[in-house]
């Protein structure tokens, strides 16, 4: 194990981040003493900084010192002023293209998926059932319960039944320019690649997201949509949708598994709950995993705006065209003024956790937050909730918060999703399976049967990023494959499906 007591990133760094504890009047090293306590994960001063001096970490200016910092000094959120955030004109692009065969290579280039007509492969067998409204969600909660009790034993190829509620549907502004992105996510939704292209969508009848904006015309049928008005008391609703899902059920169980090619899936990175050991440790241990995915020809997904738009200029350096810049710069400048709009920049991100676990401001949260998409270049981007039309690593604009960021990437086919966590989240998806993989060994330690992989044997130097990234690799593969269960799933510990929604509720 390594004595050190602090980790450095870059040369340049005039601060770190203490691996452990550090008591005042610690000698840090020959040179080097504590001067006051320094928490877990929180920065010391390698240097004096003078009043208005830049604080770097990452290599990168975090902020400027509003007071002199003393060299051993502990520095905190309440210690920076905020940098500009780095402009999105003229960003150069193609600057930082690591070939795929520059990638590290993967274990494994096949897995067990259920192949579909189109798009990706499912990494589960799964009933789908989407209401086009919010006041459909409690029939609908109450029937999949005798789904699962008196239908599903029967069709044991079937790995389960999601009811898909939202609170979108009505009482909003179904023609607001913004009113797409929600639209699309649902609609998105409906065609998962876990749901094995069965429609199954229940409205109430009066709503104003009507079939027709979420189906082709050809799919709005009687076998696909059911709408709940059309019954007459509990008894025939309930009976009404029992019966869909049967024949559902029927089709869905004569599904299997087939071996597939790495090009068959799709993969969602998220941080969420992150401290200043994410980018050391888990960032870019999955960051690693999801280079092993692209080499493989899988297609990796990572988002949160707020959460790469510090490091945009990094970014445009791994695309590869500038089309391809354009789009990224098209979706930073759409968030900055949505965020202006409501009043608050993107240091709007940072949770008390976050700063509890040592990120000053969202400029440091980003630079680790980045390390996950790993090295390789970004081949597209997309909107909020749109599907992908290529293979290989993809920014998928959405917001940072997890539980909109997750049925967005939902949304755009991710068959399973990576989960880095610093300070702890029991965060979970019904529709695709969330592993978990935090930054710290205490956090594993506490957590030890919600936590799936611990990255923090890499912030200790016991193990290094290509260590724990091959661990997370064969993970992903064993999920998807079916053969293992994350923790979140076991316990069933699923998050409510979030609609992103920037368009006005009337």
């Amino acid at each position: 194990m390594s004595k050190k007591l602090y980790v450095k990133i870059k040369e340049q760094d005039n601060v770190a981040i203490a691996v452990k504890d550090i008591a005042a009047g610690t000698q840090v090293e020959e040179g080097l003493t504590a001067n006051q306590d320094i928490p877990q994960a929180h920065k010391i001063a390698l240097c004096d900084i003078p009043e208005n001096g830049e604080v770097i970490r990452y290599g990168v200016v975090l902020g400027y010192a509003k007071q002199p910092i003393r060299k051993g000094d502990w520095i905190n959120e309440h210690m920076l002023h905020l940098p500009e955030s780095p402009s999105l004109d003229d960003m150069e692009y193609g600057t930082n293209i690591v070939e795929n065969d520059q990638l590290p290579l993967p274990a494994r280039t096949t897995w067990m998926g259920y192949p579909n007509e189109t798009g990706p492969a499912g990494t589960r067998n799964l009933l789908g059932i989407v209401t086009t409204v919010q006041c459909a969600a409690g029939v609908l909660k109450v029937a999949v319960e005798r789904i699962k009790k008196e239908l599903l034993p029967k069709y044991p190829n079937v790995d389960g039944v999601v009811a898909v509620t939202h609170p979108y549907g009505c009482g909003v502004a179904i023609n607001a320019p913004l009113a797409y992105i929600p639209i699309r996510a649902i609609t998105n939704v409906i065609r998962h690649p876990n749901f094995g292209g069965e429609i199954m969508v229940v409205g109430l009848g009066c709503e104003k997201l009507t079939y027709d904006r979420v189906l082709p015309p050809e799919d709005i049928t009687p076998e696909n949509v059911l709408t709940l008005q059309d019954y007459a008391g509990h008894d025939a609703m309930m009976d009404a949708i029992m019966n869909m899902a049967e024949k559902k059920l029927e089709k869905l169980n004569r599904r299997t598994r087939k071996e597939l090619p790495l090009s068959e899936l799709v993969v969602g990175m998220q941080c969420g709950g992150s401290d200043a050991f994410s980018g050391v440790s888990a960032n870019p241990s999955a960051g690693y995993a999801a280079d092993m995915l692209v080499r493989g020809g899988a297609t990796v997904m990572f988002s949160e705006v707020t959460e790469v738009r510090d490091g945009v200029h990094m970014l445009a350096a791994r695309c590869r065209d500038a089309y391809t810049r354009d789009r990224l710069a098209e979706e930073m400048r759409w968030y900055d003024n949505y965020l202006e709009e409501g009043g608050v920049d993107r240091d709007a991100n940072p949770t008390p956790g976050n700063k509890k676990g040592g990120l000053a401001n969202i400029v440091e949260k980003a630079m680790g937050s980045i390390a996950k998409s790993g090295t390789s270049p970004i081949v597209e981007v997309l909107s909020p909730a749109q599907k992908p039309t290529k293979h290989g690593l993809i920014y998928a604009a959405t917001p940072a918060s997890d539980i909109v960021c997750g049925p967005c990437q939902v949304a755009s086919g991710i068959g399973l999703q990576v989960f880095m966590t610093g300070r702890g989240t029991p965060y979970g998806l019904d529709i695709s399976p969330v592993i978990k993989v935090c930054s710290r060994n205490e956090m594993k330690d506490h957590w030890f049967d919600l936590i799936d992989i611990s990255a923090g044997d890499v912030a200790t130097g016991e193990k290094s990023i290509a260590d724990v990234g091959g661990e997370i690799f064969d993970m992903i593969l064993d999920v998807a494959n079916g053969v293992k269960e994350p923790y979140s799933d076991q316990y069933g510990f699923h998050n409510d499906m979030c609609i992103f929604n920037p368009a006005p509720i009337t």
